[in-house]
């Protein structure tokens, strides 16, 4: 599945790969980690810098540097996108709460980065390791008559070289579609992260992504589409 995989990114710039797929690459060892990982979505903090005004998104964020079988974890520091990449939100510093030490040691979490380095390792001609890593933990929350918003910057690009989207949970929500667009804007491609795991691999530097807008199937229920996003770019791009 991983040379599948591989292919498929290097062929047509994304990957989309099913739960069960998802499992047997981060193996069942890894994924004993599940239940405290996925709780940690529980405890993001309300993301300040929404320049919509929306109060529906939630975050932690960490930065690293990861290469085959090593990741450092580098001193906390704002997020950074510039207007080029976000539209709304780019051309500020944006501190958000770091994950927390006990998250970001899991061997759940290094299985994930270690999967994704393969993965996009793989579908580079040259490597050329250590990557600086950005992981994000987001939850997008809908309410009664208030949709969430994913992306809300649009169908967009983020600035670096590869990016793993991760389901983690998905609750009480209808849409959510990730859209995958070529540069002039034509579709590649259009699916749902339904369960837990769904992932889609990109390459950032040659395809855009967007998610719709998420609403709450019942409105007298807590409604959420709970991801991981993870970011790379070489160190010398």
């Amino acid at each position: 599945m991983l040379d599948q995989v591989r292919l498929q990114v290097a062929r047509d710039g994304f990957a989309r790969v099913r739960a069960p797929d998802m499992r047997g690459m981060l193996g069942e060892a890894a994924l004993a980690d599940w239940p405290a990982y996925a709780q940690s979505w529980n405890e993001l903090a309300i993301d300040e810098y929404m320049a919509d005004g929306g109060r529906y998104r939630r975050r932690r964020y960490a930065s690293l540097e990861a290469q085959p079988g090593k990741v450092t974890r580098l001193a906390h520091q704002p997020h950074f996108q510039s207007l080029a990449y976000n539209r709304l939100n780019g051309g500020v510093e944006r501190w958000f709460e770091p994950i927390t030490r006990a998250v970001g040691d899991l061997p759940l979490t290094r299985r994930i980065l270690d999967l994704s380095l393969d993965v996009f390792g793989g579908a580079a001609p040259d490597p050329s390791f250590p990557w600086r890593t950005e992981m994000h933990q987001f939850r997008i929350e809908a309410r009664a008559g208030e949709s969430g918003r994913p992306t809300p910057e649009g169908a967009h690009r983020d600035g670096v070289d590869w990016v793993l989207v991760m389901l983690v949970a998905r609750e009480n929500v209808a849409a959510g579609v990730t859209d995958i667009f070529d540069p002039a804007g034509g579709a590649l491609g259009g699916f749902t992260l339904m369960e837990p795991l769904d992932a889609v691999f990109i390459d950032d530097r040659r395809v855009f992504h967007g998610v719709t807008a998420i609403e709450a199937v019942d409105p007298a229920r807590p409604a959420y589409r709970d991801v991981l996003v993870t970011t790379f770019r070489r160190s010398d791009g």
